[in-house]
């Protein structure tokens, strides 16, 4: 008997027995009820992040190394040419170890004070001493093969150091004189507005002696001469090669302006006369030009003498006040 049925014989014995027993229903089998399982949430899937790609290193530059410098100018080797004796004789020009001339005698004794002055061993200190220019008032009067042998006499001194500077930048003809072919030189340094020479400057095989060329010709040649950038290479080429005596074969005096710009920039001055051809109001009008530097000397060429030398030349020399 299960317990239903034992309960509802035990609720009719309660009745016999007098007892009242409210009335039922009769009694159900009532399933036990589960609590509903809940339903699973399901778990998003998790949102794929997409992937950052590891950023590649930049590339490092290549390191290339920095030429040496010196005195904060970029040292470039100056290129080497070659003086050939026979060409420098035959242009009448004088050269080392050459036979004894009347033309070398006289340029022994042309030198002599303008190495003083440069050294400041003169009679009284002169700025700028070390540079030179050779001039004329007018063309064809021999300023360039005055400052040539000029250069080359000087060179041949035991310890001094020359440079010459073609700076008749319109009508170069030192290279020409030299036998040598055109090159870079002046023009360009005033193009790029450097102060750097050692590009351009020529090393001869005469040790003490270097040159600098005109340069390339340029439309505007007269006007980089007169520009800012020659007064500041001049101030540069001063201070920086004290020991160096440095030649310049400048315009003529009366012809040009840049001759007078470069006048104010000289310690010494050669202007070159020659005799029988130039005119002293000439003379006195191209002096008056290049009041400001404080050494003149007047060397006149081609004199004629008792005693000539194998060249064809002679020099007198002195002082213009």
């Amino acid at each position: 008997m299960n317990l239903i049925e034992q309960a509802a014989k035990r609720l009719e014995e309660l009745r016999l027995a007098g007892v009242e027993v409210p009335d039922s229903a009769p009694a159900r089998h009532i399933e036990p009820k589960l609590a509903p399982i809940p339903t699973p949430v399901p778990t998003p899937a998790p949102v794929p992040v997409p992937a950052v790609a590891e950023k590649a290193p930049a590339p490092r530059p290549a390191v290339v190394p920095s030429p040496p410098v010196l005195n904060d100018a970029v040292l470039v080797k100056s290129r080497l040419v070659t003086l050939q004796m026979e060409q420098l004789a035959a242009a009448g020009l004088i050269y080392p170890n050459a036979p004894r001339s009347q033309l070398a005698d006289e340029f022994r004794v042309i030198k002599r004070p303008l190495i003083a002055n440069a050294m400041g061993k003169g009679a009284a200190p002169v700025k700028n001493g070390n540079l030179i220019m050779v001039t004329s008032a007018l063309p064809h009067e021999g300023k360039s093969f005055t400052a040539a042998n000029l250069a080359i006499s000087i060179a041949m001194e035991l310890d001094k150091t020359v440079m010459l500077v073609d700076a008749d930048v319109a009508r170069p003809s030192l290279l020409k004189m030299l036998g040598l072919p055109p090159a870079p030189g002046l023009l360009d340094v005033l193009v790029n507005e450097t102060n750097d020479l050692s590009g351009v400057l020529l090393r001869t095989n005469i040790e003490t002696l270097t040159i600098l060329p005109s340069g390339t010709p340029h439309v505007r040649a007269t006007e980089l001469l007169a520009s800012d950038a020659m007064n500041n290479l001049l101030e540069e080429m001063a201070t920086r090669y004290p020991d160096r005596i440095i030649i310049f074969d400048s315009p003529p005096l009366l012809v040009t302006t840049e001759s007078r710009v470069l006048a104010a920039h000289m310690g010494q001055i050669v202007m070159v006369v020659r005799a029988e051809g130039t005119l002293q109001s000439e003379v006195r009008h191209a002096l008056g030009t290049i009041e400001a530097c404080p050494v003149k000397m007047m060397l006149l060429n081609q004199v004629k003498s008792s005693k000539h030398s194998e060249y064809g030349y002679g020099y007198g020399y002195g002082y213009g006040g």
